[in-house]
């Protein structure tokens, strides 16, 4: 097994990175080191030159014009939103008509706070909504106008990716070592969980309706490594694989990690090695160098070994889920709250959380891989799917976004790009992660369906927005703070049952790309 320690490594990038000063653009592949970048302008970094960037209709294609006028959608100082906006009206509009907005979920919300206030909120999010306001504040007015009355109540969609200066972590707390107590209400499922797991040979289609409504957190890392494909249905085989594929993961670090600052392979290196502290800014584990370092070594061999696709900005965000479950097989901490120390778990322990967290994401992406090959044509057909689905169940919200030149692209690429992870809560993507791992295909598949019923239940906020910026702020920035399970079961619900309604339907989206 390699040794992990990086001071040596950690003092060549200095040098290192004073040829690569170039600020992050538009989002774009990074090509493997196998695969040498194909010939590109340099008027549109990253990407092949063509001969003709129209279509047959003659009309440029609106996917890639976002492609190269967008901000890294991951950017936490040039927000994607803005460059938007600025194709179409002045920043002085964006910025009054944004303040507005802000301003009128801040009271919406506030006064649905004083008739059902959130039960333990005030402490745990209080950093969060503190943090969100003055982020969106800096973006909507300059500086010399004072700040709005209330906080704004924002989504993990804006709010959290703006992380302002003045923000401070909470106070670090210890380590807690799992104790193995099970609570009184998840006992009966547990042992349901239990009776499942020690069959001689695991039956699946048991295990997928078991998780389908939620996983209770102690067992929840074995049923994602089984459900994910990472550990086999026979129970006498998965020590043995885990040990294996272990020892595995461990080998590609020696063989192609020391590369890492080769010609062929840096700028592959360059772009994972900036986009890992934008993960989750104010979740102070992940700003952790030890954190990064293991999340810089999961991508950088999972892009050696995917040359067709690279490593793409915003795959970073999807090894996130895994590394929390799998942390919690050991360690007690409310991870989205707490400030704990990782280095206080010792290397071995850190070392099978990698390996596990590297496989099972591997196995993610699998499934979803033409979401970042050249061009993302899953995500192209996602989108465009997205926009027939709601033309059919809610042509309201899609003749009021069309009358105001609201394209899906123009909201709905980051949901797709990132399976929804900017729009809720960390607490519950996992939530949301264990009915996709039960799902036969869900993150390619049924992933659409939770789009369109995310969407539409914010239908009625949308039509009361009467211009473009009004409707881009808000479904840029969803209220979806202090989002729990009950939230995620009731989007389930809506996302399942328009999945029996049209996925078997004969005409059902017809176009598809």
């Amino acid at each position: 097994m390699a040794s992990l320690s990086s001071g040596s490594a950690r003092e060549s990038k200095a040098g290192f990175w004073k040829k690569n000063t170039s600020v992050p653009g538009s989002i774009k592949p990074v090509y493997g080191a196998q695969h040498p970048p194909p010939q590109t302008d340099i008027t549109s970094p990253g990407w092949p030159v063509k001969k003709d960037d129209k279509g047959k209709s003659g009309k440029r294609d609106p996917f890639h014009d976002f492609e190269n006028k967008t901000s890294d959608a991951w950017d936490d100082g040039d927000d994607d939103l803005i460059q938007m906006a600025s194709l179409k009206m002045s920043l002085r509009d964006v910025q009054t008509s944004a303040k507005v907005v802000l301003d009128n979920h801040s009271k919406r919300a506030n006064s649905q706070q004083q008739q059902h206030p959130v039960r333990g909120s005030s402490s745990a999010n209080s950093v969060h909504t503190d943090e969100s306001s003055s982020s969106a504040q800096q973006q909507s007015h300059p500086p010399t106008q004072p700040s709005p009355p209330h906080h704004h109540p924002s989504g993990p969609g804006l709010g959290v990716r703006l992380n302002s200066g003045g923000y401070q972590p909470p106070k670090m707390t210890s380590i807690r070592y799992v104790t193995n107590k099970t609570p009184d209400r998840e006992a009966a499922r547990m042992e349901k969980f239990k009776a499942v797991f020690t069959e001689p040979s695991l039956d699946l289609t048991e295990l997928r309706k078991l998780c389908w409504s939620g996983i209770p957190k102690s067992v929840r890392p074995t049923a994602w490594k089984i459900l994910s494909g990472y550990l086999p249905t026979a129970a006498d085989r998965r020590q043995e694989t885990l040990e294996r594929k272990r020892k595995e993961y461990f080998s590609y670090i020696d063989q192609y990690y020391e590369t890492r600052y080769q010609d062929q392979h840096e700028e592959t290196f360059r772009q994972i090695h900036i986009d890992i502290p934008r993960m989750n800014p104010l979740i102070p584990i992940f700003q952790q160098l030890i954190v990064q370092e293991i999340f810089e070594r999961i991508l950088f061999i999972w892009a050696i070994r995917h040359p067709a696709s690279g490593y793409v900005q915003g795959i970073n965000d999807l090894v996130t889920p895994f590394f929390v479950v799998f942390l919690s097989e050991y360690i007690e901490n409310d991870i989205e709250v707490e400030n704990c120390d990782l280095g206080q778990l010792p290397q071995s322990t850190r070392n099978l959380i990698e390996a596990d967290s590297f496989w099972c994401m591997s196995k993610l992406l699998d499934g979803i891989q033409d979401n970042y090959t050249f061009a993302q044509p899953g995500i192209q057909m996602k989108i465009n799917a997205l926009s027939e689905l709601i033309k059919r169940i809610d042509a309201p919200l899609h003749a009021h976004l069309e009358r105001h030149d609201v394209q899906f692209l123009q909201f709905s690429f980051r949901w797709m790009n990132n399976l929804l992870m900017r729009e809720i809560p960390l607490r519950c993507t996992i939530r949301l992660w264990d009915t996709y791992q039960a799902e036969l295909n869900g993150f390619a598949d049924f992933h659409l369906y939770v789009c369109a019923a995310f969407l539409k239940r914010f239908s009625e906020d949308a039509l009361r927005e009467n211009d473009f910026q009004g409707i881009l702020m808000l479904l840029q920035n969803l209220p979806t703070l202090h989002w729990r399970d009950k939230e995620i079961s009731e989007l389930l619900a809506e996302a399942f049952k328009l999945k029996y309604m049209f996925a078997d339907a004969p005409r059902h989206l017809l176009h598809k790309s």
